[in-house]
């Protein structure tokens, strides 16, 4: 059985629908990866526990995400030596810019990288870089991954050079 390397925990399974994007990334490039609802507050021991035995399992890298005062992300990295990634939550009082703040704001000593409000597409591709410092394999997909990306949008520049904006709109539409 391969090891699990990198875990993806929110603080409320109302997270699942942001935090799945890093999965599919994580998916697609065929990184294992577990996934796993862990609050900072309402379950501190098993996150606790979590977070000091992960690495002893395999994990790599950590993606958080959590919403409103967002402490997971920092409480994991508290525990957890190596990188962990946090995925602000957009909340309804303020639009996930609490969560952003709690999360980017971490003290001195203990890192937390960040990435946008519900930018959990970008926690799994950060993910995948970090790994792909020390996989080859890895590394030559998220380049394919890459040019991918480049030609799609070099496509979308001859098709509107060709069709116009008016017709180019029309077609997005549809």
């Amino acid at each position: 059985m391969s090891k699990i390397l990198v875990s993806v925990i929110m603080g409320s399974d109302s997270d699942l629908g942001v935090m799945k994007e890093a999965v599919d990334i994580l998916n697609n490039f065929g990184v294992m990866n577990e996934v796993l609802v862990l609050s900072a507050h309402r379950t501190f021991e098993a996150t606790r526990e979590y977070a000091m035995s992960a690495i002893e399992k395999g994990t790599k890298v950590i993606i958080a995400g959590a919403g409103g005062s967002a402490h997971l992300p920092g409480v994991i990295a508290a525990m957890f030596p190596l990188p962990v990634i946090g995925v602000p939550i957009k909340s309804k009082s303020l639009e996930g810019l609490d969560s952003l703040l709690s999360i980017v704001q971490m003290p001195p000593g203990i890192p937390v990288a960040t990435v946008g409000i519900n930018c959990a597409k970008n926690a799994g591709l950060l993910a995948v870089q970090i790994l792909a410092t020390s996989d080859p394999e890895l590394a030559k997909k998220l380049d394919s991954f890459r040019t991918k990306q480049k030609d799609s949008v070099l496509e979308k520049t001859e098709k509107l050079k060709t069709l116009g904006i008016k017709k180019y709109l029309e077609i997005l539409k549809k």
